[in-house]
């Protein structure tokens, strides 16, 4: 079953939509509320979002902006607001997909099913990276350890990739940021050590007893494996 994030202030129109998607074998968790919703998106992995514009505390191209620059993942925006100038800035901000309200439940199916059969497309063999402890698929952008699909952050992708393909050099991190697109190169140590943190309590067994990404004293980190 597939996973839909839905960020949509419209209550109604939020059970109306899940309750058509659920006959078609989608799952869809819907909040009202944006905080709350790119709280979600970190804390368990969804296939699409699906997100308005106008919503309370925070605007939806912002949210959208934020999203993309942290996840890898297709983001449909269904929204009333149907201004050229509003399409413009939502693709730029990482929208895959625009949906001006009011709409047909099916026309929504169908640029599901379309946009995710883009996303899923068969993976060349030339962009797959793989050894006994990591696989990396850069079609999809999508990391696994020992088998087991990794839920990252687009940042988090990127600098275990880095550590992945130069497995045994070590980085320091600033390297780490300029190599990383996510990153600002501006970015603080502390911001690159928090990121590793974080992609060590995913792979290892004892974040606090790292046998991966191994800290060099006084210059970065590496990857062995």
């Amino acid at each position: 079953m597939l996973e839909i994030l839905m960020i949509e202030d419209d209550v109604e129109l939020a059970e109306i939509l899940s309750e058509y998607l659920s006959q078609h074998d989608i799952n869809v968790t819907s909040y009202d509320e944006p905080y709350t919703g790119m709280s979600a998106i970190n804390a368990k992995h969804f296939d699409l979002l699906l997100l308005d514009l106008t919503l309370p505390n925070l605007d939806g191209l912002e949210v959208c902006k934020r999203v993309a620059k942290q996840k890898n993942i297709p983001i449909i925006i269904s929204s009333a607001r149907s201004d050229v100038d509003d399409k413009v800035r939502a693709f730029e901000s990482g929208a895959d997909d625009y949906l001006p309200k009011p709409y047909d439940p099916k026309e929504l199916l169908a640029r599901i099913q379309s946009l995710l059969r883009r996303y899923k497309s068969q993976t060349p063999k030339d962009d797959i990276e793989a050894s006994p402890t990591f696989r990396i698929d850069k079609n999809c952008r999508e990391i696994y350890f020992h088998d087991k699909k990794l839920s990252l952050t687009r940042a988090e992708y990127e600098i275990l990739t880095l550590l992945i393909s130069k497995k045994g050099n070590v980085f320091t991190r600033e390297a780490i940021a300029i190599e990383s697109e996510s990153i600002n190169p501006e970015s603080s140590n502390k911001s690159i050590d928090v990121i590793i943190g974080r992609l060590r309590a995913k792979i290892e067994d004892d974040p606090k007893k790292p046998k991966y990404i191994i800290s060099v004293r006084g210059v970065g980190y590496k990857l062995e494996f």
